[in-house]
């Protein structure tokens, strides 16, 4: 059973907070624990809490102390190469998003002129369409002209 949306807003309640914390830390170290094992990779974690009088280290502090000092002894491109502010994250996003909404207008213009073409087949007009709905249906029929084409080719040999 999967967990609904949760929200992440600061929890007011003290005991509360203390209790999300308790086991997100588990959680956390749980999945640290996974990734290392699953991708044989090098990680550590480091929380500092306000319940807990000293931070937690995960797997051990000598281990964390290694893999610290293996990432300060790599070059700054090297450790900065993947890393984004805030501005740069919210950047790709909207890149990612505007290249979504470019498909997602595409594939909407190839649906319309697909319907507009079945509705010229079925006896519809071509009154109401426009130099460019008329261009790109000429393009479409075109395309599936070709497939059928190659279709009955394939079928031939």
């Amino acid at each position: 059973m999967t967990r609904g949306k949760v929200n992440l807003a600061y929890i007011s309640n003290d005991s509360a907070r203390r209790t999300t914390f308790r086991k997100r830390k588990s959680g956390l170290i749980k999945k640290t624990t996974e990734i290392t094992k699953l991708c044989e990779i090098e990680a550590c974690a480091i929380m500092f809490s306000p319940y807990d009088p000293e931070p937690v280290v995960w797997p051990s502090q000598l281990r964390a102390q290694h893999t610290i000092s293996r990432y300060r002894r790599m070059s700054l491109p090297e450790q900065t190469k993947k890393m984004v502010d805030q501005e740069g994250f919210t950047r790709q996003m909207l890149e990612k998003t505007m290249e979504k909404v470019t498909q997602k207008r595409k594939e909407n213009q190839h649906n319309q002129m697909t319907q507009v073409m079945y509705q010229c087949l079925y006896g519809g007009g071509f009154e109401n369409l426009t130099i460019g709905d008329l261009n790109n249906t000429s393009g479409l029929i075109s395309q599936k002209l070709r497939e059928i084409e190659r279709f009955l080719q394939r079928r031939h040999h």
